[in-house]
Order: C-alpha cells, then structure tokens, then sequence
C-alpha cells in the first residue's frame, strides 16, 4: 500500500494528468494567538534576536489551504475547527474558485475526517474531483506541508497576536502577499530514487525489516 500511494502522488507531482489541476491539501490546526509579554527585539550587528518566551493566549484557529502545484497559488479558508463540515465547505470553496472545465485532484493525507460518508456523497455528486492519499506518516509527500513551514517561519513563529482575529487578518494577508509572487515547489525525485534512498537508510538501522 505504501508503494502504490507513493508511486500515485509522485506521479502526480512528475506527470500531472491533462485537463486537470493538482492540488495539495491539508489543514494546519491550533494555530495559536499569542500575546507575548515584552515585543521582539530584532537582530542586530554582534547581537542575536531576543523575545520573551512567556505569553497569554487568546485562542486558537484552523487554516485549510490547497497549494495548486503547477502555479503555486493558494485557496485558502479560516475556520475556527477542522471537522468533516469544514473540510466539505472547503471542497465546495475549491469547485467554485477554480476553472469548472477541469478535473481537480487533491493529494490529502488520511485524516478520519476525508474520509467520512459525507465527503464520499459530495465526492460522488462531483466526479471531477478526485482525492489522492499519502501513505500514513508521510506528510513530506504532501507539498501544503512545506508552504505550511514558510508561513510559520516567516509570519507565525514571530508573531505577536492580541486576539484571534488579529491572527487571521495576518494570515489572510501574508496569503495574499504571497498569491501576488507565488512559488510553486519544484518536485525532482522518481518514486524509484524515493525507494532506493528509504532502503538505504533502513539498511543503516539495526534490526530495520525483521
């Protein structure tokens, strides 16, 4: 099973199929409002940068995002939880921003919430869509999780938020900073060269495979 996933998003990345969009999704889920007690200092000459580790909270919030790995743009949505409900108004986000003429796959991983009856009955009613699993475990695969790390370093781990809705306005608009230059991720390796790289890190583990 984990052979066939990889080989299926891998081929995806390399090889996207005509007439369709590719799409990376995923939730990144209590991103937190932190108000830190004394502001960022920042770095200077001889001197590193210096921020307090104690804060409040204000609370807690959800961002769903789909990475279009051909052009680097982002459809994204704010909601206050990730359930199987949010996760369907997303899908129904994504089917009415993008072109109707096209297939849409998204490469998800194996949340229980992709996965319920619901979903399957909106998968069913719109059979342009198709979902694509990573292997357990293997979130590397799914290229959201690496925009995911440029929001967090550049916007998040820095950021000083007095209440949640001053957190969301952030993200909505280093977002749409983004969505102005976007980036797409650049995927170079076979699921053959992921294989032969897995199998030599095994061979280095004593024990790995028995």
């Amino acid at each position: 099973m984990f052979i066939e996933k990889v080989r299926d998003v891998v081929g995806l990345y390399l090889n996207p199929p005509e007439r369709a969009v590719v799409l990376c999704v995923d939730e990144k889920s209590g991103i937190q409002a932190l108000n830190r007690s004394a502001p960022l200092l920042p770095m200077m000459p001889g001197m590193a940068e210096r921020r307090t580790f104690d804060y409040s909270r204000a609370g807690t919030t959800d961002l769903f995002a789909a990475l279009d790995v051909a052009t680097g743009l982002v459809i994204h949505s704010i909601q206050r939880r990730h359930r199987a409900t949010e996760f369907k108004k997303f899908l129904h986000q994504i089917d009415t921003t993008g072109p109707d003429h096209l297939d849409v796959h998204l490469v998800c991983d194996n949340l229980s919430t992709h996965k319920t009856p619901a979903i399957s009955d909106w998968l069913t009613t719109h059979p342009r869509f198709h979902l694509h699993f990573t292997p357990t475990s293997s979130s590397w695969l799914n290229q959201v999780e690496r925009w995911f790390g440029l929001l967090t370093d550049r916007r998040l781990r820095r950021g000083v938020h007095h209440s949640i809705t001053a957190l969301e306005t952030d993200i909505h608009t280093w977002i749409d900073n983004w969505n102005d230059n976007p980036k797409p991720f650049i995927w170079t390796k076979t699921a053959d060269e992921i294989f032969e790289r897995l199998t030599r890190y095994l061979q280095r583990i004593p024990g790995a495979g028995h």
